[in-house]
């Protein structure tokens, strides 16, 4: 009960100082609001009146809390491009975000951990080294050009795939499991990649414990070993991986969203930077900055939970 005290203060406090780091950045950027909306032609005194009905005439401190306070009673202010609840347009787009990243955590897993497990049972084989070397390529490409090749390829000259520019939301599970696969393989690949890369380390180190030696001498099967001991103990560092591809998948569908043109949270931040919609920009970063933070934290105490090795450290 102590840790997770000491874990809930700290993100408490972290989330504070995000706050407070997110909206002094969109404070110090050049543009005002006011002029931004009324246009070159507007005078002095017409944009004064609207600054004063923004409230950012008020001191810089005073706007951080009233902010704060609207945050804390779900009130995110309202749009300058779009004159609407930024509330409203977040819940709008946020599915779209949440299903993508959903999606491509999904076939991080699916693909990742089997392909990780056989890599593994095949180290010492021609084949297996290919693949280590494939998953290796595989972190260091970035997931927009990646995004930009299968389209190419399966969208341009395949025609398997849609390329962009629909409604994403619409139709049924299938049809949307299908409109969903390129730009979430994109956002997957290298995530895939990655806990092939672990899992392999992972799995490898506890083939090499005296436990599995011990079982090995009893006369167990290395199937039986690897399945029925080894994996468990390997996937149980995994967890921390997979909650770091989550939050990397978050920021990852920010961008292949632009790629695909889907009207996720990501198109929504890149259209609110272009038109210097501060109060939306900064309420759906922090918002975003949240859900990375709090998805963090509850991995921490999963793996808690799971790892007697540290439960009570």
């Amino acid at each position: 009960m102590k840790i997770f005290v000491n874990k809930l203060i700290s993100v408490i406090l972290t989330l504070f100082l995000v706050s407070i780091m997110i909206f002094l950045v969109f404070q110090v950027l050049p543009g005002n609001p006011a002029e931004i909306i009324l246009g070159v032609e507007a005078d002095q005194a017409q944009i004064e009146k609207l600054e004063k009905e923004l409230g950012i005439d008020k001191p810089m401190p005073v706007r951080y809390f009233e902010w704060i306070k609207g945050l804390a009673r779900l009130d995110m202010g309202k749009s300058l491009k779009y004159g609407v609840s930024v509330k409203d347009l977040f819940v709008k787009r946020f599915p779209v975000t949440f299903f993508l990243t959903l999606y491509s955590l999904f076939l991080t897993v699916a693909i990742g951990i089997p392909l990780g497990i056989w890599i593994a049972s095949k180290e010492n084989t021609w084949y297996g080294t290919l693949a280590s070397w494939i998953t290796q390529l595989g972190i260091s490409i970035p997931s927009f050009w990646l995004a930009f090749m299968l389209i190419m390829v399966f969208s341009l000259k395949l025609k398997w795939f849609p390329t962009f520019g629909y409604n994403a939301m619409g139709g049924s599970l299938l049809d949307k499991l299908h409109k969903f696969f390129l730009p979430s393989l994109a956002i997957s690949l290298s995530n895939i990649a990655t806990i092939v890369r672990y899992l392999k380390s992972s799995i490898l180190d506890q083939v090499r414990r005296d436990y599995v030696r011990t079982a090995r001498v009893k006369g167990l099967k290395i199937n039986k070993i690897l399945y029925r001991h080894v994996l468990r103990n390997a996937l149980i560092p995994v967890i921390t991986i997979l909650g770091i591809i989550l939050t990397s998948s978050i920021g990852g569908s920010i961008v292949i969203e632009n790629v695909f043109a889907l009207p996720g949270l990501g198109s929504l931040i890149v259209e609110s930077v272009s038109s210097r919609d501060f109060p939306l920009i900064q309420s759906v970063v922090v918002a975003i900055a949240s859900m990375v933070i709090l998805i963090n934290f509850f991995v921490d105490i999963l793996y808690r939970v799971i790892d007697p090795r540290i439960r009570g450290e």
